[in-house]
């Protein structure tokens, strides 16, 4: 049984995710996203989202990618397939082994 991640915190666990992505998706400052937060009634310091950011951003890419990975999987389209590429580092080249999906 996993622990719950947001169990110190006395915010709700919608907004603190809603506060970290629109920090994420779109290009705001730490300070500009308390404004869309706080024309819902969200009342947050910039060093909140900060924090909320520091500690749930990985928790929440994570949630997202599994989701997707799950979806993708129950379609029929969904292929991959081991990619074969050379790589010049410092003059030396290597052979760079790397899955990819259908989308590239």
């Amino acid at each position: 049984m996993s622990k719950n991640p947001f169990r110190y915190f006395k915010t709700s666990p919608e907004i603190i995710q809603l506060g970290v992505l629109l920090y994420v998706l779109f290009p705001l400052s730490l300070r500009n996203v308390g404004d869309p937060l706080h024309e819902r009634g969200i009342d947050i310091c910039h060093e909140m989202v900060r924090h909320w950011v520091d500690r749930f951003g990985t928790y929440f890419a994570h949630k997202i990618r599994k989701r997707r990975s799950e979806r993708m999987r129950q379609s029929p389209q969904w292929r991959w397939r081991m990619d074969d590429v050379f790589v010049k580092i410092r003059g030396d080249a290597h052979d760079l082994w790397r899955a990819v999906d259908h989308e590239g």
